[in-house]
Protein backbone atom coordinates (compact mmCIF):
# COMPACT_ATOMS: atom_id res chain seq x y z
CA UNK A 1 0.00 0.00 0.00
CA UNK A 2 1.29 3.19 -1.27
CA UNK A 3 -0.02 5.83 1.33
CA UNK A 4 1.65 8.91 -0.94
CA UNK A 5 1.62 11.08 2.63
CA UNK A 6 4.21 12.75 4.56
CA UNK A 7 5.38 10.44 7.48
CA UNK A 8 6.54 13.79 9.53
CA UNK A 9 2.29 14.49 9.27
CA UNK A 10 0.97 10.91 9.98
CA UNK A 11 3.32 11.18 13.32
CA UNK A 12 1.44 13.93 14.32
CA UNK A 13 -2.35 12.45 14.09
CA UNK A 14 -2.08 10.49 16.97
CA UNK A 15 -1.86 13.01 19.55
CA UNK A 16 -4.88 14.98 17.75
CA UNK A 17 -6.84 13.15 15.62
CA UNK A 18 -9.71 12.55 18.69
CA UNK A 19 -9.17 16.71 19.19
CA UNK A 20 -9.51 17.31 15.28
CA UNK A 21 -13.01 15.32 14.78
CA UNK A 22 -14.65 17.05 17.80
CA UNK A 23 -15.91 20.48 18.72
CA UNK A 24 -13.10 23.48 18.59
CA UNK A 25 -14.88 23.58 22.35
CA UNK A 26 -14.89 20.18 23.45
CA UNK A 27 -12.26 19.11 26.13
CA UNK A 28 -11.93 15.40 28.03
CA UNK A 29 -14.15 14.34 30.83
CA UNK A 30 -12.91 12.88 34.40
CA UNK A 31 -14.20 9.19 34.03
CA UNK A 32 -17.81 8.78 35.76
CA UNK A 33 -17.43 7.31 39.31
CA UNK A 34 -19.97 4.67 39.12
CA UNK A 35 -17.45 1.14 37.93
CA UNK A 36 -17.37 -0.32 34.66
CA UNK A 37 -19.23 -3.46 36.62
CA UNK A 38 -21.85 -2.01 37.95
CA UNK A 39 -23.59 -0.13 34.52
CA UNK A 40 -23.19 -3.64 33.18
CA UNK A 41 -24.83 -5.47 35.67
CA UNK A 42 -27.09 -2.02 35.90
CA UNK A 43 -27.89 -3.03 31.40
CA UNK A 44 -28.71 -6.81 32.29
CA UNK A 45 -32.17 -6.08 32.68
CA UNK A 46 -32.41 -4.70 29.01
CA UNK A 47 -35.00 -6.36 26.84
CA UNK A 48 -33.09 -7.16 24.05
CA UNK A 49 -29.50 -8.72 24.47
CA UNK A 50 -27.63 -7.21 21.66
CA UNK A 51 -25.63 -5.32 24.17
CA UNK A 52 -23.21 -8.10 25.38
CA UNK A 53 -20.26 -7.47 24.07
CA UNK A 54 -20.41 -3.88 25.36
CA UNK A 55 -18.85 -3.76 28.82
CA UNK A 56 -16.91 -6.98 30.06
CA UNK A 57 -17.19 -8.11 32.99
CA UNK A 58 -13.33 -8.18 33.95
CA UNK A 59 -12.66 -4.46 32.60
CA UNK A 60 -12.44 -2.06 34.59
CA UNK A 61 -13.08 1.42 35.21
CA UNK A 62 -9.85 2.86 34.60
CA UNK A 63 -9.20 0.64 31.36
CA UNK A 64 -12.17 2.14 29.60
CA UNK A 65 -10.59 4.35 27.50
CA UNK A 66 -11.41 8.29 28.22
CA UNK A 67 -13.37 9.96 25.78
CA UNK A 68 -13.59 13.19 23.85
CA UNK A 69 -16.86 14.39 25.55
CA UNK A 70 -20.02 15.19 25.06
CA UNK A 71 -20.64 12.00 24.07
CA UNK A 72 -24.32 11.39 22.19
CA UNK A 73 -26.09 13.63 20.60
CA UNK A 74 -24.72 17.28 20.72
CA UNK A 75 -26.97 19.36 18.38
CA UNK A 76 -30.71 18.93 16.33
CA UNK A 77 -31.99 22.10 14.54
CA UNK A 78 -34.69 22.39 12.33
CA UNK A 79 -34.34 21.26 9.10
CA UNK A 80 -32.79 18.04 9.96
CA UNK A 81 -34.34 15.04 7.72
CA UNK A 82 -36.42 12.64 9.76
CA UNK A 83 -35.64 9.22 10.35
CA UNK A 84 -32.62 7.15 11.62
CA UNK A 85 -29.24 6.71 11.59
CA UNK A 86 -27.69 3.05 11.24
CA UNK A 87 -23.81 2.17 12.36
CA UNK A 88 -21.84 -0.43 13.52
CA UNK A 89 -18.74 0.56 16.15
CA UNK A 90 -15.37 -0.69 14.33
CA UNK A 91 -14.54 -2.64 18.19
CA UNK A 92 -18.01 -3.66 19.00
CA UNK A 93 -20.18 -6.71 17.92
CA UNK A 94 -22.97 -4.31 17.96
CA UNK A 95 -25.17 -2.60 15.23
CA UNK A 96 -26.75 0.35 16.26
CA UNK A 97 -30.36 2.12 15.05
CA UNK A 98 -30.23 6.22 16.48
CA UNK A 99 -33.55 8.17 16.30
CA UNK A 100 -32.89 11.94 15.65
CA UNK A 101 -33.11 12.39 19.66
CA UNK A 102 -29.86 10.39 20.28
CA UNK A 103 -32.06 7.21 21.22
CA UNK A 104 -31.04 3.84 20.11
CA UNK A 105 -34.39 1.92 18.91
CA UNK A 106 -33.32 -1.09 17.81
CA UNK A 107 -29.66 -3.09 18.21
CA UNK A 108 -28.48 -6.06 16.48
CA UNK A 109 -26.07 -8.77 17.71
CA UNK A 110 -23.12 -10.68 15.77
CA UNK A 111 -20.15 -12.56 16.79
CA UNK A 112 -18.11 -10.24 14.58
CA UNK A 113 -16.69 -7.03 14.87
CA UNK A 114 -17.71 -5.09 11.36
CA UNK A 115 -15.69 -6.03 8.07
CA UNK A 116 -16.76 -2.82 6.10
CA UNK A 117 -20.26 -1.23 5.28
CA UNK A 118 -23.59 -2.08 6.63
CA UNK A 119 -26.97 -2.25 4.84
CA UNK A 120 -30.63 -1.79 5.79
CA UNK A 121 -32.39 -4.17 3.55
CA UNK A 122 -35.54 -3.44 1.94
CA UNK A 123 -37.32 -6.64 3.76
CA UNK A 124 -35.73 -4.88 7.53
CA UNK A 125 -32.93 -7.32 7.85
CA UNK A 126 -29.09 -6.13 8.48
CA UNK A 127 -26.29 -7.29 5.39
CA UNK A 128 -23.68 -6.87 7.44
CA UNK A 129 -19.84 -8.16 6.63
CA UNK A 130 -17.86 -9.59 9.69
CA UNK A 131 -14.29 -9.52 10.54
CA UNK A 132 -12.57 -13.36 10.66
CA UNK A 133 -11.11 -13.28 13.67
CA UNK A 134 -9.04 -16.31 12.11
CA UNK A 135 -7.40 -14.74 9.10
CA UNK A 136 -4.64 -13.24 9.80
CA UNK A 137 -2.60 -13.70 6.41
CA UNK A 138 -4.04 -10.21 4.80
CA UNK A 139 -2.92 -7.69 7.57
CA UNK A 140 -4.31 -4.09 6.04
CA UNK A 141 -6.88 -2.27 7.59
CA UNK A 142 -10.58 -3.34 6.30
CA UNK A 143 -10.59 -6.65 6.48
CA UNK A 144 -13.64 -8.68 6.39
CA UNK A 145 -14.07 -12.15 5.36
CA UNK A 146 -17.69 -13.31 6.53
CA UNK A 147 -20.83 -11.71 5.22
CA UNK A 148 -23.95 -11.82 7.32
CA UNK A 149 -27.76 -11.48 6.84
CA UNK A 150 -29.48 -11.03 10.47
CA UNK A 151 -33.23 -10.81 10.78
CA UNK A 152 -35.28 -8.10 12.81
CA UNK A 153 -35.62 -10.72 15.52
CA UNK A 154 -31.46 -10.75 15.53
CA UNK A 155 -31.37 -14.33 13.49
CA UNK A 156 -28.68 -15.06 11.26
CA UNK A 157 -30.49 -16.29 8.52
CA UNK A 158 -27.22 -16.37 6.17
CA UNK A 159 -23.63 -16.50 6.59
CA UNK A 160 -21.01 -16.85 3.84
CA UNK A 161 -17.35 -17.37 5.23
CA UNK A 162 -15.20 -15.58 1.64
CA UNK A 163 -12.03 -15.80 3.60
CA UNK A 164 -8.80 -18.36 2.94
CA UNK A 165 -5.20 -18.13 2.29
CA UNK A 166 -5.65 -16.76 -1.17
CA UNK A 167 -8.54 -14.34 -1.38
CA UNK A 168 -10.38 -12.79 1.71
CA UNK A 169 -13.75 -10.26 1.43
CA UNK A 170 -12.81 -6.83 2.64
CA UNK A 171 -14.03 -3.27 3.21
CA UNK A 172 -17.36 -2.88 1.29
CA UNK A 173 -20.18 -4.64 0.13
CA UNK A 174 -23.33 -3.56 -1.88
CA UNK A 175 -27.01 -4.58 -2.47
CA UNK A 176 -28.23 -5.34 -6.01
CA UNK A 177 -31.52 -5.27 -6.90
CA UNK A 178 -32.08 -8.45 -7.94
CA UNK A 179 -31.30 -9.28 -4.44
CA UNK A 180 -27.30 -10.14 -5.25
CA UNK A 181 -24.48 -8.16 -4.01
CA UNK A 182 -21.34 -6.99 -4.41
CA UNK A 183 -18.32 -8.00 -2.73
CA UNK A 184 -14.63 -6.60 -2.67
CA UNK A 185 -11.86 -8.74 -2.27
CA UNK A 186 -8.62 -9.41 -2.32
CA UNK A 187 -6.43 -11.98 -3.92
CA UNK A 188 -3.33 -13.38 -3.96
CA UNK A 189 -0.70 -13.16 -6.80
CA UNK A 190 2.73 -14.87 -6.52
CA UNK A 191 6.29 -12.48 -6.85
CA UNK A 192 6.71 -14.58 -10.04
CA UNK A 193 3.38 -13.06 -10.97
CA UNK A 194 3.68 -9.66 -10.25
CA UNK A 195 7.52 -9.76 -12.25
CA UNK A 196 5.91 -10.91 -14.98
CA UNK A 197 3.04 -8.63 -14.99
CA UNK A 198 5.88 -5.71 -14.78
CA UNK A 199 5.64 -4.54 -11.57
CA UNK A 200 9.00 -3.33 -10.33
CA UNK A 201 11.32 -5.51 -8.82
CA UNK A 202 11.95 -3.80 -6.33
CA UNK A 203 8.54 -3.43 -5.54
CA UNK A 204 7.81 -6.44 -5.32
CA UNK A 205 7.37 -8.22 -1.58
CA UNK A 206 8.38 -11.99 -1.30
CA UNK A 207 4.58 -12.69 -0.84
CA UNK A 208 3.74 -11.02 -3.85
CA UNK A 209 0.76 -8.33 -4.13
CA UNK A 210 -3.06 -8.36 -3.33
CA UNK A 211 -4.78 -6.84 -6.46
CA UNK A 212 -8.01 -5.92 -5.58
CA UNK A 213 -10.93 -8.35 -7.43
CA UNK A 214 -14.77 -7.49 -7.32
CA UNK A 215 -17.33 -10.55 -7.59
CA UNK A 216 -21.41 -10.85 -7.71
CA UNK A 217 -22.68 -13.15 -5.56
CA UNK A 218 -26.70 -14.87 -4.99
CA UNK A 219 -27.26 -15.43 -1.43
CA UNK A 220 -27.60 -19.24 -0.97
CA UNK A 221 -29.03 -19.40 2.37
CA UNK A 222 -27.96 -20.36 5.01
CA UNK A 223 -24.37 -20.56 4.59
CA UNK A 224 -23.65 -20.83 0.94
CA UNK A 225 -23.33 -18.43 -2.24
CA UNK A 226 -22.64 -18.77 -5.64
CA UNK A 227 -20.50 -16.67 -7.61
CA UNK A 228 -22.38 -15.07 -11.29
CA UNK A 229 -19.85 -12.37 -12.26
CA UNK A 230 -16.47 -11.23 -11.45
CA UNK A 231 -14.32 -8.41 -12.17
CA UNK A 232 -10.35 -8.49 -11.46
CA UNK A 233 -8.27 -5.27 -11.49
CA UNK A 234 -5.32 -7.42 -12.50
CA UNK A 235 -6.72 -8.28 -16.10
CA UNK A 236 -6.59 -4.39 -16.89
CA UNK A 237 -2.88 -3.35 -16.36
CA UNK A 238 -0.11 -1.72 -17.89
CA UNK A 239 3.41 -0.51 -17.61
CA UNK A 240 6.14 1.33 -19.41
CA UNK A 241 9.37 0.14 -16.85
CA UNK A 242 9.98 -3.55 -18.74
CA UNK A 243 9.51 -4.54 -22.42
CA UNK A 244 9.77 -7.87 -22.10
CA UNK A 245 7.22 -8.16 -19.82
CA UNK A 246 3.82 -8.40 -19.72
CA UNK A 247 1.22 -5.39 -20.25
CA UNK A 248 3.96 -3.06 -21.68
CA UNK A 249 3.09 0.01 -23.10
CA UNK A 250 2.66 3.84 -22.01
CA UNK A 251 0.25 4.33 -19.46
CA UNK A 252 -0.69 8.25 -20.79
CA UNK A 253 -2.20 6.32 -24.21
CA UNK A 254 -3.99 3.61 -22.45
CA UNK A 255 -6.02 5.76 -19.83
CA UNK A 256 -8.75 3.12 -19.20
CA UNK A 257 -5.94 0.72 -17.77
CA UNK A 258 -4.04 0.80 -14.91
CA UNK A 259 -0.77 0.82 -14.26
CA UNK A 260 0.56 -1.91 -11.85
CA UNK A 261 3.58 1.05 -10.71
CA UNK A 262 1.40 4.13 -10.23
CA UNK A 263 2.43 5.12 -6.76
CA UNK A 264 5.67 2.69 -6.67
CA UNK A 265 8.10 5.84 -6.76
CA UNK A 266 7.44 6.85 -3.31
CA UNK A 267 9.79 6.16 -1.07
CA UNK A 268 10.15 2.47 0.52
CA UNK A 269 8.38 2.54 3.99
CA UNK A 270 11.22 1.40 6.82
CA UNK A 271 10.97 0.09 10.40
CA UNK A 272 10.32 3.52 12.20
CA UNK A 273 7.97 4.88 9.57
CA UNK A 274 5.98 1.38 10.12
CA UNK A 275 5.83 1.85 13.39
CA UNK A 276 4.54 5.62 12.83
CA UNK A 277 1.76 3.89 10.82
CA UNK A 278 0.75 1.32 12.98
CA UNK A 279 0.47 3.84 16.03
CA UNK A 280 -1.90 6.36 14.04
CA UNK A 281 -4.13 3.30 13.33
CA UNK A 282 -2.90 2.83 9.29
CA UNK A 283 -2.21 -0.33 9.61
CA UNK A 284 -2.52 -3.56 12.21
CA UNK A 285 -0.36 -3.85 15.00
CA UNK A 286 0.90 -6.99 12.93
CA UNK A 287 1.93 -5.60 10.05
CA UNK A 288 4.69 -5.61 7.97
CA UNK A 289 6.41 -3.43 5.46
CA UNK A 290 5.79 -6.25 2.50
CA UNK A 291 1.91 -6.28 3.86
CA UNK A 292 1.70 -2.52 2.62
CA UNK A 293 3.57 -2.93 -0.59
CA UNK A 294 1.42 -5.99 -1.15
CA UNK A 295 -1.71 -4.31 -0.83
CA UNK A 296 -1.25 -1.76 -3.33
CA UNK A 297 -4.58 -0.13 -4.17
CA UNK A 298 -6.63 -0.69 -1.16
CA UNK A 299 -9.97 -0.27 -3.09
CA UNK A 300 -12.62 0.66 -0.05
CA UNK A 301 -15.76 1.27 -1.71
CA UNK A 302 -17.89 0.26 -4.53
CA UNK A 303 -21.08 1.64 -5.27
CA UNK A 304 -23.98 0.90 -7.93
CA UNK A 305 -26.07 2.59 -10.38
CA UNK A 306 -29.23 0.74 -11.77
CA UNK A 307 -29.39 2.68 -14.26
CA UNK A 308 -26.46 3.23 -15.90
CA UNK A 309 -25.49 -1.11 -15.12
CA UNK A 310 -22.10 0.85 -13.95
CA UNK A 311 -20.01 -0.22 -10.62
CA UNK A 312 -17.88 2.79 -8.95
CA UNK A 313 -14.89 2.28 -6.63
CA UNK A 314 -12.55 4.04 -4.70
CA UNK A 315 -9.06 3.66 -5.04
CA UNK A 316 -7.49 5.74 -1.98
CA UNK A 317 -3.44 4.39 -2.76
CA UNK A 318 -4.33 6.18 -6.07
CA UNK A 319 -6.20 9.00 -5.38
CA UNK A 320 -8.62 8.01 -7.55
CA UNK A 321 -12.45 6.59 -8.31
CA UNK A 322 -12.97 4.18 -11.11
CA UNK A 323 -16.36 3.41 -13.04
CA UNK A 324 -16.44 0.09 -14.90
CA UNK A 325 -18.97 -1.45 -17.10
CA UNK A 326 -21.40 -4.07 -15.14
CA UNK A 327 -23.82 -5.30 -18.08
CA UNK A 328 -20.47 -7.97 -18.97
CA UNK A 329 -20.38 -11.23 -18.88
CA UNK A 330 -17.38 -12.58 -16.23
CA UNK A 331 -15.98 -13.26 -19.89
CA UNK A 332 -16.02 -10.19 -21.69
CA UNK A 333 -14.85 -8.53 -18.52
CA UNK A 334 -11.78 -9.81 -18.33
CA UNK A 335 -11.09 -8.04 -21.81
CA UNK A 336 -11.60 -4.37 -23.31
CA UNK A 337 -14.94 -3.85 -21.87
CA UNK A 338 -13.60 -4.25 -18.35
CA UNK A 339 -11.11 -1.61 -19.14
CA UNK A 340 -12.02 1.51 -16.77
CA UNK A 341 -15.39 3.74 -18.68
CA UNK A 342 -14.09 6.81 -16.35
CA UNK A 343 -11.62 7.60 -13.58
CA UNK A 344 -11.16 10.78 -11.85
CA UNK A 345 -9.43 12.65 -8.62
CA UNK A 346 -5.73 11.97 -10.16
CA UNK A 347 -4.72 12.33 -13.67
CA UNK A 348 -0.55 11.28 -12.98
CA UNK A 349 -1.87 7.84 -12.06
CA UNK A 350 -2.01 7.30 -15.45
CA UNK A 351 0.63 9.65 -16.99
CA UNK A 352 -1.52 12.99 -17.68
CA UNK A 353 -1.92 16.12 -15.92
CA UNK A 354 -4.83 19.05 -15.66
CA UNK A 355 -4.30 22.43 -13.51
CA UNK A 356 -6.41 20.76 -10.59
CA UNK A 357 -3.81 17.79 -10.32
CA UNK A 358 -4.22 15.53 -7.70
CA UNK A 359 -7.32 16.17 -5.94
CA UNK A 360 -8.21 13.28 -3.61
CA UNK A 361 -6.21 12.25 -0.37
CA UNK A 362 -7.25 8.80 0.58
CA UNK A 363 -10.70 9.20 0.31
CA UNK A 364 -13.57 6.96 1.58
CA UNK A 365 -17.27 5.69 0.54
CA UNK A 366 -18.24 6.84 -3.43
CA UNK A 367 -21.63 7.20 -4.16
CA UNK A 368 -23.83 8.37 -7.01
CA UNK A 369 -26.59 11.20 -5.79
CA UNK A 370 -29.89 9.40 -6.91
CA UNK A 371 -32.44 10.65 -9.44
CA UNK A 372 -34.77 13.65 -8.42
CA UNK A 373 -32.41 14.49 -5.71
CA UNK A 374 -30.15 17.62 -5.21
CA UNK A 375 -27.16 16.79 -7.53
CA UNK A 376 -28.80 13.99 -9.24
CA UNK A 377 -26.10 12.01 -11.39
CA UNK A 378 -23.13 13.88 -9.52
CA UNK A 379 -20.91 11.70 -7.61
CA UNK A 380 -19.65 12.37 -3.84
CA UNK A 381 -16.67 11.16 -1.74
CA UNK A 382 -15.27 11.82 1.81
CA UNK A 383 -12.29 12.70 0.99
CA UNK A 384 -10.34 12.76 4.06
CA UNK A 385 -7.16 15.05 2.97
CA UNK A 386 -4.38 13.37 4.89
CA UNK A 387 -1.03 14.72 2.50
CA UNK A 388 -2.83 18.14 1.05
CA UNK A 389 0.22 20.11 0.50
CA UNK A 390 -1.35 22.65 2.09
CA UNK A 391 -2.80 21.26 5.42
CA UNK A 392 -4.35 18.02 6.45
CA UNK A 393 -8.16 18.43 6.55
CA UNK A 394 -10.91 16.55 5.03
CA UNK A 395 -13.70 17.77 2.68
CA UNK A 396 -16.80 16.48 1.05
CA UNK A 397 -16.37 16.44 -2.99
CA UNK A 398 -19.19 16.83 -4.88
CA UNK A 399 -18.28 16.59 -8.96
CA UNK A 400 -20.14 16.02 -12.45
CA UNK A 401 -18.77 13.48 -14.46
CA UNK A 402 -18.93 14.00 -18.12
CA UNK A 403 -22.00 11.43 -18.94
CA UNK A 404 -22.75 11.11 -22.57
CA UNK A 405 -26.58 10.39 -23.83
CA UNK A 406 -24.96 6.29 -24.74
CA UNK A 407 -23.27 5.82 -21.31
CA UNK A 408 -19.89 6.90 -21.72
CA UNK A 409 -17.34 8.93 -20.44
CA UNK A 410 -15.75 12.42 -22.92
CA UNK A 411 -12.39 12.08 -23.14
CA UNK A 412 -9.94 14.48 -25.27
CA UNK A 413 -6.64 13.63 -26.62
CA UNK A 414 -3.91 13.81 -24.35
CA UNK A 415 -6.39 15.46 -21.55
CA UNK A 416 -7.52 14.02 -18.72
CA UNK A 417 -11.04 12.94 -17.67
CA UNK A 418 -12.65 15.75 -16.30
CA UNK A 419 -14.11 17.56 -14.98
CA UNK A 420 -12.08 20.68 -13.99
CA UNK A 421 -13.96 21.94 -10.92
CA UNK A 422 -15.99 20.71 -7.89
CA UNK A 423 -19.88 20.75 -8.19
CA UNK A 424 -20.12 21.49 -4.21
CA UNK A 425 -17.62 20.82 -1.63
CA UNK A 426 -18.36 20.60 2.44
CA UNK A 427 -15.24 22.14 4.35
CA UNK A 428 -15.36 23.31 7.94
CA UNK A 429 -14.63 27.07 8.65
CA UNK A 430 -11.82 26.34 10.34
CA UNK A 431 -10.90 22.92 7.85
CA UNK A 432 -7.90 21.50 10.50
CA UNK A 433 -10.78 21.14 12.99
CA UNK A 434 -13.02 18.40 10.39
CA UNK A 435 -10.37 15.80 9.77
CA UNK A 436 -10.52 12.17 9.91
CA UNK A 437 -7.30 10.44 8.50
CA UNK A 438 -8.81 7.18 6.95
CA UNK A 439 -12.47 5.79 7.23
CA UNK A 440 -15.74 7.73 6.98
CA UNK A 441 -18.06 8.75 4.54
CA UNK A 442 -20.69 10.79 2.95
CA UNK A 443 -23.98 10.50 1.11
CA UNK A 444 -26.63 12.90 -0.17
CA UNK A 445 -30.04 12.73 1.11
CA UNK A 446 -33.60 13.40 0.07
CA UNK A 447 -34.08 16.78 1.45
CA UNK A 448 -30.76 18.50 0.09
CA UNK A 449 -28.94 18.13 3.10
CA UNK A 450 -25.45 15.81 3.69
CA UNK A 451 -24.97 12.97 5.61
CA UNK A 452 -21.32 13.14 7.20
CA UNK A 453 -19.93 10.20 9.48
CA UNK A 454 -15.84 11.40 10.36
CA UNK A 455 -15.44 7.80 11.49
CA UNK A 456 -12.15 8.38 13.25
CA UNK A 457 -13.76 10.40 16.25
CA UNK A 458 -16.79 8.70 15.51
CA UNK A 459 -18.93 11.91 14.87
CA UNK A 460 -21.96 12.02 12.46
CA UNK A 461 -23.40 15.53 10.96
CA UNK A 462 -26.60 16.38 8.80
CA UNK A 463 -25.13 19.61 6.85
CA UNK A 464 -27.60 21.68 4.66
CA UNK A 465 -26.12 22.52 1.12
CA UNK A 466 -24.41 26.26 3.11
CA UNK A 467 -22.79 24.05 4.92
CA UNK A 468 -25.34 24.91 8.27
CA UNK A 469 -24.84 21.67 10.78
CA UNK A 470 -28.43 20.77 11.88
CA UNK A 471 -27.63 17.51 13.77
CA UNK A 472 -24.91 16.24 15.01
CA UNK A 473 -23.82 12.98 17.23
CA UNK A 474 -20.78 11.51 18.68
CA UNK A 475 -21.06 7.52 18.95
CA UNK A 476 -20.78 6.84 22.48
CA UNK A 477 -20.41 3.48 21.82
CA UNK A 478 -17.38 1.17 22.00
CA UNK A 479 -16.56 -2.29 22.43
CA UNK A 480 -13.72 -5.46 23.37
CA UNK A 481 -13.89 -7.75 20.35
CA UNK A 482 -10.61 -9.42 19.70
CA UNK A 483 -9.12 -11.40 16.95
CA UNK A 484 -7.98 -14.92 17.78
CA UNK A 485 -4.44 -13.75 18.99
CA UNK A 486 -5.68 -11.25 21.05
CA UNK A 487 -5.27 -8.45 18.20
CA UNK A 488 -7.31 -5.55 17.66
CA UNK A 489 -10.30 -6.67 14.93
CA UNK A 490 -8.66 -3.64 13.05
CA UNK A 491 -5.80 -0.82 13.17
CA UNK A 492 -5.13 1.77 15.82
CA UNK A 493 -8.80 1.35 17.06
CA UNK A 494 -7.59 0.83 21.27
CA UNK A 495 -6.47 4.83 20.50
CA UNK A 496 -9.74 5.38 19.09
CA UNK A 497 -12.45 3.40 20.55
CA UNK A 498 -15.45 5.20 19.02
CA UNK A 499 -14.56 4.76 15.64
CA UNK A 500 -16.69 3.52 12.70
CA UNK A 501 -15.83 2.96 9.20
CA UNK A 502 -19.63 4.59 8.28
CA UNK A 503 -22.62 5.70 9.49
CA UNK A 504 -26.06 5.90 7.16
CA UNK A 505 -28.90 7.83 7.59
CA UNK A 506 -32.03 4.96 6.91
CA UNK A 507 -35.25 7.18 5.86
CA UNK A 508 -38.34 7.13 8.09
CA UNK A 509 -40.07 5.82 5.29
CA UNK A 510 -37.57 2.93 4.34
CA UNK A 511 -39.65 0.03 3.01
CA UNK A 512 -37.75 -1.96 6.14
CA UNK A 513 -39.59 0.34 8.82
CA UNK A 514 -42.76 -0.25 7.12
CA UNK A 515 -45.11 -1.60 10.51
CA UNK A 516 -42.23 -1.63 12.68
CA UNK A 517 -43.10 -0.04 16.44
CA UNK A 518 -39.69 2.12 16.78
CA UNK A 519 -39.46 3.94 20.07
CA UNK A 520 -36.63 3.84 22.71
CA UNK A 521 -35.08 1.08 24.82
CA UNK A 522 -35.35 1.09 27.98
CA UNK A 523 -33.33 0.96 29.56
CA UNK A 524 -30.52 2.19 27.00
CA UNK A 525 -27.51 -0.04 26.49
CA UNK A 526 -24.89 0.78 29.30
CA UNK A 527 -22.38 2.13 26.92
CA UNK A 528 -24.75 5.41 26.41
CA UNK A 529 -25.68 5.16 30.14
CA UNK A 530 -21.91 5.88 30.91
CA UNK A 531 -21.72 8.47 28.50
CA UNK A 532 -24.63 10.10 29.79
CA UNK A 533 -23.30 10.90 33.69
CA UNK A 534 -20.23 11.66 31.80
CA UNK A 535 -20.78 14.58 30.52
CA UNK A 536 -22.56 15.67 33.15
CA UNK A 537 -19.11 15.48 35.10
CA UNK A 538 -17.27 18.68 35.81
CA UNK A 539 -14.63 18.96 32.81
CA UNK A 540 -10.92 19.44 33.15
CA UNK A 541 -9.92 22.71 32.04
Amino acid sequence: MRLGVNLWTLSLIAACAFVACGDRDAMRATQPSESADEVAEAGEHAAQPEARDEIPAEKTEEEIPEPLFPRGLVAKEPGVSPGYVLFSPLLSSTTYLVNNEGDVVKSWSSEYSPGGGIYMLPNGNLLRPGRDPERLLFSSGGTGGILQEIDWEGNVVWEWRFSDDTRVQHHDIEPLPNGNLLVLAWEVKSSEEARRAGRRADRIPEQGLWPDWLLEVEPIRPNDAKIVWEWHSWDHLVQNRDPGAENYGDPAEHPRRIDINAGSDAPEIDADELAQLQAIGYVPENATADDLESDFLHTNAVAYNARLDQIALSVPVLGEIWIIEHATTTEEARGPRGDLLYRWGNPTAYGRTDAGGKRFFYQHDVRWIPDGWEGAGNLMVFNNGDGRAEESFSSIDEWTPPLAADGTYALEEAAPFGPSELAWQFVADEPSEFFSPFISGAHRLANGNTMICSGVGGRFLEVTRSGEIVWEYRNPFSGSVRNADGSSPQPGLDKRPYAVYRATRIAEDHPGLANRKLSPLDPQPAWLQIAARANEEPKQP
